[in-house]
């Protein structure tokens, strides 16, 4: 019988809607091998994974989104089979960390500009015990009324032209694929179709990564057409890098991409596994 896998998925550590336990139930009940906890900058929902596959036939993967800026550019490094009880990992992330929470502490003042009454306060309440991405500032201005949509709420206030985006600071891709590095793991760039960068442009980002160490390249992934797919594929073979994909699964934040197979067509084999880990 053929395995799948998902190498890229989010819990409410992050900005997803599942808690680690019930992607561990959710993953078994659709016969995943395996699944990759991946939170934004943060390992803290892995513990919780684990506890609840243990006796399971499930294999958990341990690992985390980075969000970096290359030349202005959103870039985000996946790493997998990562260390992350490791000593130094755990320094670093919490730098990396650091950026984050300053960068949310910016977007709030500028929404505050734009008259919406948003405070750190409001938003720990709202969103305890996690770590906030844009996703969680669309929720709050969706939730109290400020926007008629998540969809509204990135085009107006949060996008990446929109007048309250703020791109995080000092992190770049590089220090993010060392990070990975120095926890062990495998580090992948995330869906790089998404960069919205040229062709030329991209592949000029990919070879700079490769040559600092990337390991893979997601080319199995929830929004690429056969063309996207077929052009990632390429890339990774051109410099060298092994293939990833994943949903990139967020729960009821991305209602129409389902943990597994995204939109219903996805399958990740898990030979892709262990081709990364070869």
């Amino acid at each position: 019988m053929k395995k799948y896998i998902d190498l890229h998925v989010h819990s409410t550590v992050s900005d997803g809607t599942f808690t680690p336990s019930e992607l561990v139930h959710y993953a078994i009940e659709k016969n995943l091998s395996a699944f990759a906890l991946t939170d934004h900058d943060t390992t803290d929902g892995l513990e919780e994974a684990f506890k609840a596959a243990y006796g399971s036939n499930l294999e958990i993967i341990p690992g985390i989104e980075l969000s970096t800026t290359w030349n202005s550019t959103d870039v985000h490094i996946v790493g997998l089979d990562i260390d992350w009880k490791n000593t130094y990992f755990r320094k670093t992330l919490s730098e990396f960390q650091a950026s984050r929470e300053l960068r949310n502490e910016k977007m709030i003042a500028r929404l505050q500009k734009e008259g919406i009454p948003i405070t750190v306060k409001l938003m720990e309440e709202d969103f305890p015990n996690s770590v906030w991405t844009r996703a969680h500032f669309a929720r709050f201005l969706f939730d109290h009324n400020y926007v008629g949509s998540m969809k509204e709420a990135f085009d107006r206030y949060l996008g990446n032209h929109a007048k309250c985006y703020v791109p995080r600071e000092k992190v770049t891709p590089f220090q993010a694929i060392h990070l990975i590095h120095e926890g062990g793991g495998k580090a992948i760039f995330a869906h790089p179709i998404l960069t919205r960068l040229s062709k030329d442009r991209l592949e000029s980002l990919v070879n700079e990564l490769s040559q600092n160490g990337l390991d893979g390249i997601e080319t199995l992934y929830v929004s690429y057409t056969p063309a996207d797919e077929l052009f990632t594929k390429q890339l990774a073979k051109r410099y060298g890098l092994k293939q990833s994909g994943g949903s990139d699964f967020h729960g009821n934040n991305k209602p129409h991409i389902d943990l597994g197979c995204g939109k219903g067509n996805l399958k990740i084999p898990y030979e892709i596994l262990e081709q990364l880990r070869a």
